[in-house]
């Protein structure tokens, strides 16, 4: 039985000491495919080094919504000490298109990455008012440019959406995907699955489906037709049960190929063949 994880993070400090040990392991437990996504320019210049290094590791690349604060935290502090602190209003305007020309620099060479042959996708990209709440335009200023480098790259996207639903289904509506994509981690609101699915995206679990605490579960397994189903691990994070807790890596994907197979009613092996044949599909393997 082969595996693919679909969103992986190999290019996190947490895999700095024994990454090359732990992807060894990864591919001899039947893992033969996984993508490591890129968060931010670094995050995905490791992306594309980790892939180029390894047959079976893929790469997407991207600024995540959660990494553009960093942005504007640098920014910020080039003013701290001119007289344009002095005049909030100018210097907040100021800021803000120093943030956009910080931003769209490093989308020129998300762009230049991109062309790697080994990148799939633009992500992991998207929205995110869980973490912040400051500089929603901004955000969606990040998303829909790089909706546009997908586009223009004739790529899919990775979405990363927490608590901006309704904002990330409208930028969607709006600003079309010629190859889709898909929701990574996927919420487990049946709204923005029903939503996504309507605009062709496809829709990837993580390790929250496994949690004893997680409400919609298997209403939001079983909203997802088999042939738009995806599995993934987002390691090093949100390890699975029974390993919550754990740092979080590719191995575990089975512990969501099994919950899915379990709601589902079918066999673990019939859902490994059908995601691993739905990632290979939507990232054009």
């Amino acid at each position: 039985m082969q595996l693919f994880d679909s969103h992986s993070h190999y290019n996190d400090e947490e895999f700095n000491e024994d990454k090359e040990q732990i992807l060894y392991k990864v591919y001899e437990a039947g893992v033969t495919k996984l993508i490591c996504a890129g968060y931010n320019l670094e995050a995905s210049k490791k992306a594309v080094e980790i892939a180029n290094a390894h047959n079976f590791v893929y790469a997407t690349v991207g600024i995540s919504p959660n990494d553009i604060p960093t942005l504007l935290q640098e920014n910020t502090e080039k003013y701290d000490n001119t007289e344009q602190k002095n005049n909030k209003e100018y210097a907040n305007n100021i800021e803000q298109e120093n943030i956009k020309k910080e931003l769209q620099e490093q989308l020129n060479e998300i762009y230049r990455l991109a062309k790697a042959p080994k990148v799939l996708a633009i992500g992991e990209i998207g929205l995110d008012y869980y973490w912040n709440k400051e500089n929603k335009e901004i955000q969606k200023i990040a998303f829909k440019k790089q909706i546009e480098l997908a586009n223009k790259l004739n790529l899919p996207i990775v979405i990363h959406t927490r608590e901006a639903i309704f904002d990330t289904l409208e930028i969607l509506k709006t600003n079309p995907v010629i190859n889709k994509g898909v929701f990574h981690c996927c919420p487990l609101n049946l709204d923005l699955i029903k939503e996504g699915l309507k605009l062709g995206f496809y829709i990837s679990f993580a390790g929250p489906i496994t949690f004893k605490n997680s409400k919609n579960a298997v209403d939001a397994i079983n909203a997802v037709p088999l042939d738009k189903i995806l599995i993934e691990t987002d390691s090093p994070y949100l390890a699975p049960e029974p390993k919550r807790g754990t740092r979080n890596d590719s191995r575990n994907v089975i512990y969501m190929a099994e919950k899915i197979a379990s709601v589902k009613g079918l066999p673990i092996e019939e859902i490994a063949k059908l995601t691993y044949e739905n990632a290979e599909r939507i990232f054009k393997i």
